[in-house]
């Protein structure tokens, strides 16, 4: 049964890559929690970019310079007004949400904590905020604690409150890769601010999906990639309180990042340039500018409603499958439903879905720890984006039924 609405029978055509034809099946794109498939308008800013003004930024004083560095630097403003930020110094361009948190550790960790500081992570974070800090713990004597989680896959708030005295920083993310689950960030950054910890905040999952205002959650650092967001790969950001990235230490060194240079003196730039040494990805700037552009102007509350009911509808048809069980059942969630089939792989499952055209995900997604807490090695996880239609998850539930009856 297909419910599409028509504004997002709409949407869908902003899309080309959603014609495609995969094994002989129209592509279900259910794999947006790894990366986000791509509208024109932003395909077309890359395009115009090399066509019509591909030059070096902030360091040109001809027309195509000035014209990229223009266009690169609208993205900063673009990024300062969809997060909130409270001005332009405080957003960071980065590599994406993995190099933004760490060049918090480096930087900051490595400048302001010191041998026997605690540092809090949950037990359901990716990879990218569980091993900065785990090295970083390791060469300077840190003391690295975990928040645990719940059966529901939500963070244990009680045992946040007991483990937070004393602590430096809390890392934490606003939205679980793995389980969906959406954290209440405001609070746990109003706990850690009544204690006297910082907060590191991986949005990655958050920012394409919801509002997010980094001053009304109150953090400290706030880490996002754009290729989650309708943007290109290799682009992320790092929000940071301009006042806290000023006593911080440059994260890498070379040009852009220097104002004078000599063998006796090094004169560097100010935040946010600070932190983004040599040419930066020109095109994926434009590109992200560009994605923002699209996002609000559907309105990240409208996303956030169809995604919502995505979910719910989701949630309802995979539930009514025999044996199938969804690992991460907590009341708050993003668009995406982890799961394993009694007695079936999750790569298993993931190939016949694939030969019906139906992209997924499947393995640890970079959370192993989160797998550990649940007892399994791994999961199938599907993911939706605004869109993504009913239609195409009724679709995943019939081929999650034909995996069953090959497989058992």
């Amino acid at each position: 049964m297909l419910l599409t609405t028509p504004d997002t029978a709409t949407i869908r055509k902003d899309f080309p890559i959603l014609n495609r034809v995969v094994n002989g099946h129209n592509l279900a794109y259910l794999d947006n929690a790894a990366s986000s498939q791509m509208p024109q308008a932003v395909i077309d800013a890359y395009i115009e970019y090399h066509r019509g003004y591909h030059a070096n930024v902030h360091r040109g004083v001809h027309t195509l310079s000035q014209e990229a560095t223009d266009a690169y630097e609208s993205a900063r403003d673009a990024v300062m007004a969809f997060v909130g930020a409270a001005c332009r110094e405080e957003i960071v361009f980065t590599t994406g949400t993995t190099d933004a948190i760490n060049l918090v550790a480096s930087s900051w960790g490595g400048s302001f904590l010191k041998d026997g500081d605690r540092i809090l992570v949950t037990n359901m974070e990716h990879h990218a905020n569980i091993v900065p800090w785990f090295r970083l713990a390791d060469s300077m004597a840190i003391r690295l604690e975990v928040i645990p989680i719940t059966d529901t896959g939500e963070i244990d708030m009680d045992a946040y409150a007991r483990l937070l005295p004393g602590a430096k920083l809390v890392a934490v993310n606003h939205v679980s890769n793995a389980l969906g689950t959406v954290n209440p960030i405001a609070e746990i950054v109003r706990m850690a601010k009544a204690a006297g910890a910082a907060t590191m905040v991986d949005g990655a999952q958050a920012v394409p999906h919801m509002a997010v205002d980094v001053q009304d959650l109150g953090c400290d650092f706030y880490a996002f990639s754009t290729h989650k967001m309708c943007g290109p790969t290799g682009f992320g950001v790092l929000y940071g309180r301009k006042a806290l990235l000023e006593t911080m230490p440059p994260y890498r060194s070379g040009g852009d990042m220097i104002l004078s240079v000599s063998f006796d003196r090094i004169v560097y730039n100010k935040v946010p340039y600070l932190f983004e040494a040599g040419t930066p990805p020109i095109a994926q700037g434009i590109q992200t500018a560009a994605a923002i552009r699209y996002l609000t102007g559907i309105g990240m509350d409208v996303i956030a409603e169809i995604e919502r009911n995505l979910l719910e509808y989701a949630t309802g048809v995979l539930s009514e499958i025999d044996g199938l069980r969804i690992i991460g059942t907590a009341p708050h969630k993003a668009a995406v439903i982890s799961f394993v089939l009694d007695g079936i792989h999750p790569h298993d499952v993931g190939t016949i879905l694939d030969e019906d055209g139906i992209a997924v995900r499947t393995g640890h997604h970079c959370a192993e720890p989160v797998m550990r807490r649940f007892g399994i090695p791994a999961t199938t996880r599907a993911s939706f984006a605004f869109y993504n239609t009913t239609g195409e998850i009724d679709r995943l539930a019939a081929s999650i039924r034909r995996t069953i009856r090959l497989l058992r």
